[in-house]
Parts: structure tokens; sequence; C-alpha cells
């Protein structure tokens, strides 16, 4: 890794992968580095997974204008970056005659937003659309344009294709400070100084500290963290819209919706924790929100829940994004908690925008604009099938049954710039180990596939982050 160049990326998640694809475009220098050991490894792996609609967020905010862009550009991203993303549209759930004020309130918001095929209707009209919908329900906003995607996919699309167009990522990189240099900054971390004209601040909960080092004015962000069930795809057919709860003074209720690969969501939790690390789940949580979720929908079949997860958001004190330039050549995308991941590539086009107007960059000639050809053998016809096998028969090697994931499939994901170095890396990008079993078949052979591919032994291949290694060496 050099140390010298003209942005630097603090933070590898879906917002900081996409400011780099974004400014992938333009004739620069740029680097990513994380703390972690792969893309996708904070915030942007644990959420539900929703591409918001944009009624939600006060018109006249950052978070609103960077929602309704965002959705846009979700549905063109994934047609020329090849992730998976459905428009399925989402239901928001009124349960008592007196809150369709609320209902209503929500809607013009909408409106003003400029979100499109918005509509309230009747609890009979939404369960019309999603017969699972409970009979409770007196009303319901209707968002025809909201949708669901694979936030893995979305991230892990926007690297590869920054890497694509040159952008270097640097990992295992934990940053100690920030300080002012000329002409940029001094990014000091535990693997040496980088020097770089630009900063983006994209890191997630921590991104107060990043900020703090360079701004005066100090910002405080708190891990606000969200569990949920996942439900097997047995069950997948449950409901097809996104099912949300009117917020009411209880609280905001939690979600019921469908996956782009045909598992149940229920979630998220919301408790402030102090700890930036603390993604446990509890039993007392995990009760909590299957019990608010059967407001919604009635019938869950909670026996056929696979796992349980959490993450954090960072939730800021003023209830909106932090977008720009907050010091000469630092720029913060800050407090991004929902709808940070329908936001992020909208933050990333802003981004890249006010830093090639500041460096005067010009557009490469040569810039890569799409990700294609991503084999998923199983979704394959039968004759496209065969014939990816008889070219590499790796792809004939079944490794992970529940999904039906291959060893091709794999090794192109280790191999795929930034490549997966553990197992989280591969299951993230082709979901071996995402099934029924939760990785008890897989495990030892995508084990082996990872230390044959690094070069390395078998007792160093780690689950993430070094210290998590799966296998004791021989004595």
């Amino acid at each position: 890794m050099m140390n010298e160049y003209d942005v630097c990326i603090i933070g590898a998640g879906v917002v900081g992968c996409a400011a780099a694809m974004q400014l992938s475009k333009y004739d620069l220098n740029i680097l990513v580095i994380d703390k972690e050991e792969d893309v996708c490894s904070g915030t942007s792996k644990a959420n539900s997974a929703i591409a918001h609609a944009g009624y939600d967020a006060v018109p006249g905010t950052i978070k609103a204008k960077m929602n309704v862009r965002g959705a846009e550009l979700i549905k063109q991203l994934s047609k020329t970056l090849d992730f998976s993303y459905i428009q399925n549209g989402s239901l928001v759930l009124c349960f008592d005659e007196a809150d369709i004020p609320k209902l209503n309130t929500l809607y013009e918001r909408g409106i003003k937003n400029g979100v499109k095929e918005l509509s309230v209707i009747t609890g009979d009209e939404a369960r019309a659309l999603e017969p699972a919908v409970s009979e409770n329900a007196v009303a319901a906003l209707y968002a025809k344009d909201a949708g669901i995607v694979c936030p893995f996919g979305m991230t892990y699309a926007f690297a590869e294709n920054a890497a694509a167009n040159g952008v270097q990522f640097s990992f295992l990189t934990e940053v100690k400070n920030v300080k002012k240099s000329d002409p940029g900054y001094t990014v000091v971390t535990d693997k040496g100084e980088i020097n770089t004209k630009y900063v983006i601040n994209a890191a997630g909960v921590y991104a107060d500290v990043i900020h703090n080092y360079v701004c005066d004015d100090k910002i405080k962000i708190t891990a606000r963290r969200g569990e949920y069930v996942l439900l097997d795809r047995e069950v997948g057919d449950l409901v097809k819209h996104t099912v949300f709860q009117l917020p009411t003074k209880l609280g905001k209720g939690v979600l019921v919706a469908p996956t782009v690969h045909g598992n149940i969501i229920v979630g998220p939790s919301a408790e402030d924790i102090d700890d930036k690390e603390d993604t446990e789940t509890t039993a007392a949580s995990t009760a909590k929100i299957k019990e608010c979720a059967l407001q919604s929908v009635p019938n869950i079949p909670y026996n056929k829940v696979i796992t349980g997860f959490s993450g954090l958001r960072a939730h800021g004190g003023d209830d909106d994004f932090i977008i720009g330039e907050t010091a000469d050549g630092f720029f913060d995308a800050a407090c991004i908690e929902s709808p940070g991941l329908t936001s992020a590539p909208a933050i990333g086009e802003y981004l890249a925008m006010l830093i090639s107007k500041k460096s005067g960059a010009a557009l490469k000639t040569d810039y890569i604009a799409e990700r294609k050809n991503i084999p998923h053998i199983a979704k394959m016809p039968p004759e496209k099938r065969t014939e990816m096998i008889k070219k590499n028969p790796l792809y004939g090697n079944i490794i992970c049954r529940c999904e039906s994931i291959s060893e091709g499939e794999i090794v192109d994901a280790i191999r795929r710039k930034p490549g997966a170095v553990s197992l989280d890396g591969v299951k993230r990008r082709v979901r071996a180990g995402m099934g029924r079993c939760q990785a008890g078949f897989c495990t030892p052979a995508t084990i082996a596939i990872l230390a044959r591919e690094l070069g390395i032994p078998e007792s160093e291949v780690t689950k993430n982050r070094p210290g998590s290694e799966q296998i004791k060496e021989k004595l």
C-alpha cells in the first residue's frame, strides 16, 4: 500500500463503497480503508434490507432528499451492477381509526418528498393485497415503489466496480487519528500514515470519532442495536409486501418482510447501547419483536426460524444525516441510520460531485460502468448450467446444499477484487452457509477452499477478523 492519495475513504460499508464507486468515474487516486477484514462488516451487513420509498423522512431534510434519489439509483444500478433488487411495495398498517390522520401525515410527507405511486387504502384493500395481514388493520399507506435489496450484494457490487476502476482497498487498517496537513490530511493508522488531499468519513457508528479528530463542532453517535429473526425459505411466501406498523406512543413496531432470497425477516428491536461493538442477541428482545410482529401478521410460523442476528445503527442527535464538507477537504457521511441503505448510492453520488468539483478532476475515458456475468448456478436454466459446468467442473461441485452454492462460485468470490478472505466473506458474497443448516454442513469444505486459494494453512482461516480461526493446528 502506497501512502499518497487524492481521496481516502474511511469505512468500507455500503456508503463508503458507494462513494468509492461514484468517485472511480474520475481521474483520482482513491483508497478505502476499514478496521475489519472485509467490505460490508459493520452496519451494512445487518439491517432490514429495505429500499424505502421515501415517505418517512421529514420534507426538506437531507434524509428525505437522499432517500428518494437513492431509491431511484438502486433500481438503475441493480441492472448495471448485477445485484438483487425486487420492487415489492410496502404497507404501513394502522390499527385504530383515531390514528388515520397520522397515516395521512406520512402520505403528505411522501408527496412532498416526490414519492410516486403512494396511496392511503382501507384495511380490506390492504388484506386484498396481502391476505396474511391482521383483521385489526383498519387502514394502510401503500407505497407501490418500495423495494427490497440484498445489502451484501449491493455493497459488494459497489466495491467490485470501484476496484475494477482502480480503487484500492486496505483492510484490518484502524484509524488512530486524522491530522490536517499540507495540502490535505494525514490519516494515522495502525499500519502507518496515509497522506491524502481529501478524506471521506464513512465510519458508521465510529463516524463521530473520526469527525471529532478534525472538526471543532463535535458530534456524538449512539449505537442503536436492532435485533432480527430470519425464517426458512419454506415459508417465504407468507407475505409479498414489506409490512410496517404505524408509529404510535408505544413505539414504531417491527416489520415483517420477504427477502430477495426467499426468506422472511422479522424485526428490528431498538435499543441504545454504549458499546459500539455489541451485536449480541437476547432472549428478551427476540421475544419482544416476535410478539410485536404478530400484531401485523398473526400467523407467523416461528417454528421455522433458522437464525437470529443484530446490527448497530449510527443514531445522531438531530435525526438527520450529516453529509458534506464539514472542514476544508474533509467530507462527512455521518449519522447514517435508516434509510441509510436506500440512501447510500445517492450519498456516494453527492460526495463524488463535491470532491470532483473541488479537485477539478476529469471524468475517465475508460470507466467501466458495468459489472456483469456473476454466476449463480442454482438460478441458471439447465442448458446454461450444463454449459458452465463443461467449461469449469468446479461449478458442478455443490458445497452448500441448503443454498445450492458450487465450489466455482466460492472460488469466484475469493478471486474477485476485493475478494473474500474469511468464512463470513464467502457467506455474504455467495450465501454459502446462509441456509437452513447455518453452515453446519459446508464449513469444512469452505475452509479447505479458502486455505487453498489464499495459500494458507486451514488453521489460519478465520470466520471474520483475526482471532476467529475455526481449526486448531495439530500438535
